[in-house]
C-alpha cells in the first residue's frame, strides 16, 4: 500500500476535525476544502476515525468498503465516531472536548481472507471476523496498544467485537480477513 503525501494526511486531519468540531457543535457538515476531489483524496477507499480525550477512547467507527472518495469517507467517519458509535452514547463529545480532542485516521488496505488466523502479524495486520451475520473488527494498532498475542488478538475480536465464542476463529465456519492501515495520528491542539 503506497504511503499518503504529507499534504494529504495534514488536508484529511483538517477535514476530520472539522467534521467532528461541527458535529458536536450540531452543525451541518462543513464543505470538503478544494483539491479534496482530486488526486490520492478522490481515491475510494476504507477508512477508520478513532477519538480519544486525554488517551480515553471516545469514539471509534470506520467502513472497509472503498467505494467512496477517501476525503468524502474521512469526514463521514469523523462524524460518526463523534455520534453514532453506541458504546459512547451515554458520554458523547461536548465542545468542550475539542480542545483535547486526539484524532487517528486508518486508511485500510483492502480485506484479504486467510486460511490460516496464526498467520496474521501482530502489529501490522488487522483482523475482521464474519460468521452467521456476525462481525468484528480490530485495527492493526489494537495488538499492540494491549500487548496481546495472536491467539488473545483473536480470540478477543471474535467474543468481545463479534459476539461469537472466543474460540470462534478456529472454526471452518468462521472467516476472518487480514487488512493493513496507514495510520495518521494528530494528537491533541493540532
Amino acid at each position: 500500500m503506497a504511503g499518503l503525501s504529507a499534504e494529504a494526511r495534514r488536508t484529511l486531519v483538517d477535514i476530520a476535525r472539522r467534521s467532528v468540531g461541527a458535529a458536536v457543535r450540531g452543525e451541518p457538515p462543513p464543505e470538503l476544502p478544494a483539491g479534496a476531489g482530486e488526486g490520492e483524496l478522490a481515491q475510494p477507499r476504507g477508512v477508520f476515525v478513532t477519538l480519544k480525550t486525554r488517551g480515553r477512547l471516545r469514539g471509534c467507527l470506520g467502513h472497509f468498503e472503498a467505494d467512496v472518495p477517501l476525503a468524502e469517507r474521512v469526514a463521514d467517519m469523523a462524524r460518526a465516531s463523534a455520534l453514532d458509535d453506541p458504546r459512547f452514547f451515554a458520554e458523547r463529545l461536548a465542545p468542550g472536548d475539542l480542545a483535547e480532542l486526539e484524532l487517528d485516521i486508518s486508511v485500510l488496505s483492502p480485506l484479504e481472507e486467510v486460511a490460516d488466523p496464526m498467520s496474521i502479524e501482530l502489529g501490522r495486520d488487522g483482523i475482521y471476523v464474519t460468521r452467521g451475520g456476525r462481525s468484528g473488527c480490530y485495527l492493526p494498532q489494537a495488538a499492540t496498544e494491549t500487548g496481546w498475542d495472536k491467539e488473545r488478538f483473536l480470540s478477543s475480536c471474535c467474543s468481545h467485537k463479534a459476539g461469537l465464542p472466543a474460540d470462534a476463529w478456529k472454526d471452518p465456519e468462521t472467516t476472518v480477513y487480514r487488512f493493513g492501515a496507514e495510520i495518521i495520528e494528530s494528537p491533541a491542539g493540532e
